[in-house]
Order: C-alpha cells, then sequence, then structure tokens
C-alpha cells in the first residue's frame, strides 16, 4: 500500500522541509504551544531541544505553553533555563518539581476559557507544536486523542509544525484539520503516550460501589481522572443506558461501551455520541475510538461549557479532590502551598451539573492521605490550599465510609455529615477541633473506637406487606437534624405511646443522646424513604442491651401518615435478625395498654411471649425461637 504522506509531499513541497530548516524558524522569546497529553508530540519536544542544544544561541526566553504534560518535558532541565520557560495549565508529575521550585510557571484558569484568552489574544501564541493523524485523500489530518485546546492553539499560532504519526487513531468532530492549515510536518512514527494510573485495591473500589448508589439508569455522566475513575466506572458495569459527556475519555469509559452499557440513547444533546475532547488511555483504548462514530472529540470550550453540561439532563458530574474542610470548602489543586495539579474543568463539570434537570455533582475523596497519617477532611484547608469549590458548590462528597449530601445544610450539619464519613480514627480529633471552632456544638458527644464505628454493614432494603420499599440503615452522628424532624412530625398521641411521657419538646441533649451511640451497647434502626438529598425519617426501632441477662429492651415508632404499612413489622423483624446476630436470647419491651398497634405488631413478632399488666402498661418478655 502506497504512503499516503509521499502524494501531500509532492504537492507541499515546502511543508516537508528539514528539521533543522523548520525549527530555524522559532525567534527568541517566542511563546511555543505543545499538544496535550497523550497527544503530545514526543519526537517534536525532542527535536526542539535538541536544536537548543546544538545551537543554544539560535533563541532565549522561549516560552513553552501546555495543559498537561505526560512526557519527560526536557525543556524545564535546568540546563536550558536560559532557552525556555515553561508555563503549564495543570500540574503534572514531570513539571510539579520545576515549578514548586520556581523554575516554571502555573497559570490557573478554567479549561473552558482558554480557548478564548487564545482568540482574544490574551495568551499569545507563536508557535504550535502537535501530533496528528495521515492525512487522508481530501488532505485532512486528524487530532486524534487531543483535541481540547490544541483546535485553538492551531487556529492562533502564526506557524504551525506538525508530526503526523500512523499510530494516531483517527478521530471523529471537531478533531479534523487541514493540510492547508499547517507550515510545516515531520513525519514520523511513535507510540503514543499511555495512561494507566496505579490501581488501588482497597479504597478506591468502595468509593466507586458508593459513587454506584447515586448513577441511576440513564444517566449522564463525566469522571476526572486518577486511580480511583476507574474503580467508579467497573462499579457501573449493572447500569443501563448510560451517556457519556465529559472532559476526558479513558480505558473504563471504553469497557462500559464495548459491554453496551454506554450507549448514549438517553441523552437530550448529542444523543447517540460519546462526547470527549481528550482521551488517555492503554493502546486497546486507542484502537478503539479510531475511527468510530460513536465517539465524538469536541474542542473544550464545548465539552466543559457549563450551559452546555447543564442541558444535559440527568447530568452526573464525578471528580475528586485532594482535601475538604467541615465547611465544604474542597481544594483539588494544591495541597497547601504547594500547586499539585489545576483548576482543570472541575468546576465547570460540578457547577454544570447542579444546573441540569435532575443532576448530580459528586466529589470522591480518600478519607486519609500518607499510609492513613492524615485525615483529608480537615477543620479548615490548609493555608496556602486553593479553594477549587466553594462551599455553596458541593452537593455529594464520598469517601470509602460513606456519602455526605451537603447541599441545604447549615455549617453545623455539614460539619457533622462530613465527619461521619472521615475515617474513624480522626473523627474524634475533627470533633474537639469542630467544638473549638464554633462550627459544633460546644456540647456535642462522641464515642471514639469501634464502639462508635458506624456499622455500615447493617444497611439493607426491605419491602413490606403492602410493597413499600423502605431502606433501613443504622443511626449516624449526623442523624440529628433528621431524627428531630420525625419526632415533631409525631401526633401528640404517638410521642406519648412511645415516649410515655406528656413531654413534647426535643431539644439538642436528648436529641444527640439517642443519635451517638455505642454500638457494641444499642442499636437504633431508622426507616428512610427518599432520596439521598432527601431523606426522610418514617420509622425508628432500637433496642438497649440487658447484660445481666443477655436481652434487650426493644422500642419502634413510625410516623402518623405511614402507620398501618407494614413497617413496624419489618422494623421489629430486623430488629430481631441482628439480636440474634450478637446472641442475645430475646426483647424485654414496655408498652401502653392502649398502644393496640405496638402490641399486635410485638404479639404478631414469632417470639414466645409472656405479659403482664402494672397500672396499664404492659410488661412484655419475648424469648427467640430458634
Amino acid at each position: 500500500m502506497a504512503d499516503p504522506i509521499m502524494g501531500w509531499r509532492e504537492r507541499y513541497p515546502e511543508k516537508f522541509v528539514s528539521e533543522e530548516e523548520i525549527f530555524g524558524k522559532i525567534h527568541r522569546g517566542d511563546v511555543i504551544f505543545v499538544g496535550t497529553a497523550c497527544g503530545e508530540p514526543q519526537y517534536l519536544v525532542r527535536c526542539l531541544t535538541d536544536y537548543a542544544s546544538a545551537h543554544p544561541k539560535a533563541f532565549f526566553d522561549a516560552e513553552i505553553l501546555h495543559v498537561m504534560t505526560l512526557g519527560v518535558a526536557p525543556y524545564a532541565d535546568e540546563k536550558f533555563k536560559q532557552n525556555f520557560r515553561l508555563n503549564s495549565f495543570f500540574v503534572g508529575d514531570s513539571t510539579r518539581n520545576a515549578i514548586s521550585r520556581g523554575a516554571a510557571d502555573y497559570t490557573p484558569v478554567f479549561l473552558s476559557r482558554l480557548p478564548r484568552l487564545f482568540y482574544k489574544g490574551l495568551v499569545h501564541l507563536d508557535v504550535a507544536l502537535i501530533q496528528v493523524s495521515p492525512p487522508d485523500k481530501h488532505g485532512y489530518v486528524s487530532l486524534g486523542v487531543s483535541v481540547d485546546i490544541v483546535k485553538a492553539a492551531v487556529e492562533c499560532a502564526a506557524l504551525v509544525i506538525a508530526q503526523t504519526n500512523h499510530l494516531m487513531p483517527r478521530t471523529h468532530g471537531d478533531s479534523l484539520l487541514h493540510l492547508d492549515k499547517i507550515n510545516f510536518v515531520v513525519d514520523h512514527d511513535e507510540p503514543l503516550l499511555e495512561y494507566s494510573p496505579k490501581t488501588d485495591t482497597r479504597i478506591s473500589p468502595r468509593i466507586g460501589q458508593f459513587v454506584a448508589r447515586l448513577v441511576e439508569d440513564g444517566d449522564t455522566v463525566q469522571v476526572g481522572y486518577g486511580h480511583i475513575t476507574n474503580a467508579i466506572l467497573a462499579n457501573l458495569t449493572e447500569k443501563k443506558d448510560l451517556g457519556v459527556h465529559s472532559e476526558l475519555l479513558n480505558d473504563g469509559i471504553v469497557s462500559l461501551m464495548k459491554a453496551g452499557v454506554i450507549n448514549n440513547t438517553k441523552k437530550k444533546i448529542d444523543r447517540g455520541k460519546t462526547v470527549a475532547t481528550f482521551c488517555m488511555g492503554c493502546n486497546d483504548t486507542y484502537a478503539f475510538i479510531d475511527d468510530n462514530p460513536a465517539i465524538e472529540f469536541r474542542t473544550i470550550d464545548y465539552t466543559n461549557n457549563p450551559l452546555t453540561i447543564a442541558r444535559q439532563e440527568h447530568m452526573v458530574a464525578i471528580n475528586s479532590a485532594l482535601e475538604i474542610d467541615l465547611t465544604g470548602q474542597a481544594t483539588a489543586e494544591s495541597i497547601g502551598k504547594t500547586f499539585y495539579s489545576g483548576v482543570g474543568g472541575q468546576a465547570d463539570f460540578m457547577r454544570g451539573a447542579a444546573l441540569s434537570p435532575r443532576g448530580k455533582s459528586i466529589l470522591t475523596i480518600p478519607s486519609t492521605a500518607d499510609d492513613e497519617a492524615k485525615s483529608r477532611i480537615v477543620p479548615y484547608l490548609t493555608e496556602g490550599a486553593g479553594t477549587t469549590l466553594i462551599r455553596a458548590d458541593i452537593e455529594y462528597v464520598v469517601t470509602e465510609y460513606g456519602i455526605a449530601y451537603l447541599q441545604g445544610k447549615n455549617v453545623r450539619e455539614r460539619a457533622m455529615a462530613l465527619i461521619s464519613i472521615a475515617h474513624p480514627k480522626f473523627q474524634s480529633w475533627l470533633i474537639e477541633e469542630g467544638r473549638k471552632a464554633g462550627l459544633l456544638y460546644r456540647d456535642q458527644a462522641f464515642i471514639p473506637g469501634q464502639q462508635g464505628m458506624y456499622p455500615e454493614e447493617w444497611e439493607t432494603f426491605r419491602t413490606t406487606k403492602t410493597g413499600m420499599r423502605i431502606f433501613f440503615r443504622p443511626i449516624k452522628i449526623s442523624d440529628e437534624s433528621l431524627l428531630k424532624d420525625f419526632i415533631y412530625s409525631l401526633s401528640d398521641q404517638s410521642m406519648y405511646r412511645r415516649f410515655i411521657s406528656v413531654r413534647k419538646d426535643m431539644p439538642h441533649e436528648r436529641l444527640q443522646e439517642m443519635v451517638v451511640i455505642d454500638y457494641t451497647q444499642e442499636t437504633a434502626i431508622l426507616a428512610i424513604v427518599g432520596s439521598e438529598e432527601n431523606e426522610q425519617i418514617v420509622g425508628v426501632g432500637r433496642y438497649f442491651i440487658d447484660p445481666t441477662n443477655h436481652t434487650a429492651e426493644a422500642a419502634f415508632a413510625v410516623r402518623d401518615d405511614y402507620q398501618y404499612r407494614g413497617i413496624g413489622s419489618e422494623l421489629l423483624s430486623y430488629l430481631t435478625y441482628l439480636a440474634k446476630r450478637q446472641g442475645l436470647l430475646g426483647f424485654t419491651a414496655e408498652v401502653l395498654a392502649e398502644n393496640e398497634p405496638m402490641m399486635h405488631v410485638f404479639e404478631k413478632g414469632g417470639f414466645t411471649m409472656e405479659k403482664r399488666n402494672l397500672a396499664g402498661v404492659f410488661e412484655l418478655k419475648m424469648s427467640f425461637r430458634d
């Protein structure tokens, strides 16, 4: 088969000249754009630095501009300090040290706005080094795995130098570029850079399981990059009809496309298309996207535009953070004063998803760093940290210990919600610091260690005899407001029957005794309806262990408008199951004689029962049957 480049060499001989001549066109002080991430033209970068080594006085103080490099970034080497100065829009592993020591620059910017900065001349470009596929018969090359800001850079740079590579996939969308737009062509094949983040088999899968609870069939998703991302996507294999509108296309997305989980049939815009702006993955992924009409690469001012994102119904943005404080401020770009990554497109997607009809924004974060030496949930962001997402931005926060929903919550409530999903070894510290700072009640109680650890394995769904599907879960230290709403929803009669008291108030001091419990001595199960962001308690079941005879005192209450629907029976059944697992022998209870509904539930509970009536109160002794 004839080399497709050959015919174009004859047609455009002025574009196919020696590398020495090409790089001789660069002048001192020029601003040189380098293609993004896995689309970086590695050979051209080597040619650039080789030319600088061979001609050390050819140009000085040239500025290298890029979003992110996965390569070795030789221009950041100390020996080229007179020739090049790196300016990056995103900090990566290969440039972080240079930026930290002040030998390179970082420009914080929403990536969606970068093309506009080019077009308006606020960021000036002289040269663009890009990598493309070989031209087709019409003279069009493809930007392949990296359209993002590369298209705008090509249109704004005075000098465009393209490396044609037969291994660059030809992608659909905004990626096509005619040879007329390219000044010089260097034909050189080399493997594309691959991105395979280290696999975390312990924490990331747990985070992925929680995120999967929030993603529904038919949702359109966006994911960030990093080791958590693929674990999240791996937990979506049971979903149906997912769509993708994302900055990044990665191996996990391609796996779900191959499995038929992602088909984009429910999207409201770009229906039938997986839309991304760049790809970071392995060679199998690059082979899959090659000439694949189901995938479109669009410019970053389209994919990351919050208005575009908000037009997608059921848009779910899933990103990660480095640190979040108890008030809900999060950083994804710096660790204290050290620039670690960048603003990127996170805020664009999180805000766009929040504006989407039935959309969600999900922030994932491992609970600790440095082998559990540091908590990533902190009283306040570390000094110098950039606030990537402000307090009002945050909706869902997910760690390996659970889900916290922050929208609509006051500072005290969101602090308690975040503490409830922090690593248990840091929860006491967070409580103490929150009390000192006035973020929590000054008398906020907490039970440290195993006794106070939330037993997530007790979470379950049950269906009542009337067909209601109810979520049962243990009570959390962050449930005080929910429990208050539940108690005050009860009628005076239900309050009296449950507490055998005419007292009608339920202040903080009493409420926190009900939510801060020692799970080795007490069990409290909530019956929940509604979504994660709008949970409502419709029933509460409890038992308190009596160690003298290895039984437990049990009680439950159901909201008036949910009574006679089987919730009480299911609560008691589940409490019985948990008590048997603890080896208890039975329950005791005190029930007002007039409380016929509760007596009925106990009598139908399958116990061997003894009862006696003392002054209008039944004392029940209920032994478990085998």
